[in-house]
């Protein structure tokens, strides 16, 4: 069963996550990102990108259930890796990519949204990296994109306190572009999406390639370093105590190993 559906209206192209309950971000999730990236590539009526969730959520989290069933710490390096392979590839994308984000992104969920090039997002949605909470760290570069957006200082404090944000505190912080009510967020971003579209895909194709030059050079290196950190987190006895706590619904206890 795939887990995202496309539709194309003129020139732009909707990405539909469809993973219920809460759009988790697995392995087959990403896999299916990275097909219809190929489609869309391939048709060159394509100008603009829009991604969004069905159901409550963009996308809650990552699929945790997924992560019990992982045995080695080169199998979390290698989910890690693949993970951001195909967020890079979103970040580096010819065709600029709209998230609309609705319920929350959370773990996974925002790392996929800051590899959107632009993000709509409602007053009451939910932003975060949780993944202290569950004793395990953010494994598809959301240690490294995060300050690029909300500066260092915040990132170190969304992600060791686990906390999210509200929609309304992600734009103030230059995290989202634009807050819009709840039943606007399609339209606002299809609206965003066709204002684009008018361009010529020459001038678009050029700017999406100019602008990534800004990251910073460490980038590929600090995502390299937060994979290998990822594997070896994984391995740890507080990892274990937090994911299960989290199945549990409950506190975790943890050792500090």
């Amino acid at each position: 069963m795939k887990t995202i559906s496309y539709q194309l209206d003129e020139h732009v192209a909707i990405l539909t996550i469809n993973s219920p309950p809460a759009n988790a971000l697995s392995s087959a999730l990403i896999n299916d990102i990275d097909e219809k990236l190929n489609e869309i590539e391939a048709n060159h009526s394509v100008k603009v990108i829009v991604l969004k969730g069905e159901g409550k959520f963009f996308s809650a989290g990552a699929d945790i259930k997924e992560f019990t069933s992982l045995r080695e710490n080169s199998d979390y390096q290698v989910l890690s890796e693949r993970g951001q392979q195909v967020f890079n590839r979103i970040d580096h994308f010819p065709v600029p990519i709209i998230a609309a984000i609705h319920g929350a992104a959370l773990g996974g969920g925002l790392e996929l949204a800051m590899a959107c090039h632009i993000r709509l997002v409602t007053a009451n949605t939910k932003l975060g990296l949780p993944e202290l909470t569950l004793g395990i760290i953010p494994g598809f570069a959301g240690t490294q994109r995060l300050p690029h957006y909300v500066g260092t200082a915040k990132a170190y404090e969304m992600i060791l306190t686990g906390q999210p944000i509200s929609g309304k505190e992600a734009c103030s912080l230059g995290l989202a572009n634009h807050v819009v009510e709840e039943d606007q967020l399609i339209p606002e971003a299809m609206k965003l999406a066709k204002g684009i579209a008018k361009k010529s895909k020459t001038t678009i194709n050029h700017v999406m390639n100019l602008i990534p030059f800004s990251k910073p050079d460490q980038f590929t290196k600090g995502s390299q370093a937060e994979a290998e950190a990822f594997g070896h987190v994984f391995n740890t006895e507080d990892a274990a105590e937090g994911i299960q706590a989290f199945m549990e619904k409950r506190k975790p206890n943890f050792k500090d190993k």
